[in-house]
């Protein structure tokens, strides 16, 4: 039995700077951190050395890769050539569609069990790149590369996207103090709806060849720098002025980024005290992240009512092995 473990993340300025429509022009990039929920993938000897089976919403028993109905697990396989003779099981604790790239941190963890299964070695640079040619080469999924790179490293960073096509961690290194005063700042909610990011990804996608969708992600990219900077400062009242101006502009990107109903629910949050927000992801449902201060979380937890409270922390290891035994 082999278990990984690899985070979700949050993104909190710069997101859609990483699609190859923007980057390929102009340099990319977001920051983001990792958080304390997690992807977990589970793999075991089959007892038919013929067949595979996959459990995840659904179970499934097959003889041949082309009849597996995952797409990420099928390309997973095939790339590592496992034929036949294993089991894979998913857990996660948050659903999928909610805007914490839980696709790639399954792409990713399942990448990584599948090298300890092999006996094999695999880098956080080599899980991430991989993740990204499962998701978007092999299968052309119309997403960008932030989502493996934060799920294999770990971490707050700052993940740079080049016009080569490379792509760069920048880890960002805060005090305890500043780290908690951070993590305690920070609120999340669950607005209840789970939502595919494609349509809106294809339409922001087309988007980047239009002037003014072109110059807001430049905008977003800039205030990568400046929230980097008031971290390192130690500027918190800035970091959430920041996020709201970048969710701001976020929302000229594509038409289903928001709707009334988290227009609501993001008014009524800097109403009871909150800084700045954003929606996580890349729009249309999923989670409302907050920078509020402590001293207002009460009344921001009520303003919000009755969107659910989720709590979080930061995860600082990325995708690793947890378990890797004969049992």
């Amino acid at each position: 039995m082999i278990i990984s473990k690899t985070p979700f993340r949050i993104s909190f300025v710069g997101g859609g700077s990483d699609l190859p429509a923007f980057y390929e022009q102009h340099p990319g990039a977001v920051l983001s951190t990792s958080i304390n929920r997690y992807m977990y993938i589970s793999s075991h000897q089959f007892f038919e050395a013929d067949k595979i089976r996959t459990k995840y919403s659904i179970t499934e028993t097959v003889s041949s890769l082309t009849d597996l109905k995952h797409p990420i697990l099928r390309e997973t396989l095939e790339m590592m050539n496992i034929q036949g003779g294993i089991e894979i099981s998913s857990i996660a604790d948050v659903p999928g569609g909610t805007g914490m790239g839980s696709s790639s941190s399954f792409t990713v963890g399942v990448l990584h069990n599948l090298y300890a299964y092999t006996n094999r070695h695999a880098s956080k640079e080599q899980l991430a790149r991989e993740a990204c040619e499962v998701e978007i080469t092999r299968l052309n999924e119309p997403i960008g590369k932030q989502d493996q790179y934060a799920a294999a490293y770990g971490g707050l960073n700052v993940i740079e996207f080049h016009t080569d096509n490379t792509v760069s961690v920048i880890p960002l290194h805060l005090s305890k103090d500043l780290s908690t005063e951070l993590e305690n700042s920070l609120f999340m909610f669950y607005t209840g709806d789970q939502r595919s990011a494609s349509h809106i990804l294809q339409e922001q996608k087309k988007n980047v060849d239009q002037k003014e969708k072109f110059e807001a992600l430049k905008e977003m990219v800039a205030l990568v720098y400046e929230l980097r900077t008031a971290l390192q400062k130690g500027n918190l009242d800035d970091f959430g002025q920041l996020l709201h101006t970048n969710w701001l502009l976020k929302k000229r990107l594509a038409s289903g980024i928001t709707n009334p109903d988290i227009d609501r629910a993001y008014e009524a949050g800097l109403k009871a005290g909150a800084l700045g927000g954003k929606l996580l992801g890349a729009g249309g449902g999923g989670f409302l992240l907050f920078f509020c201060p402590p001293q207002r979380a009460e009344a921001l937890r009520a303003a919000l009512q009755p969107l659910k409270p989720f709590p979080f922390g930061f995860d600082r290891d990325g995708s690793k092995i947890i378990y890797y035994g004969e049992d």
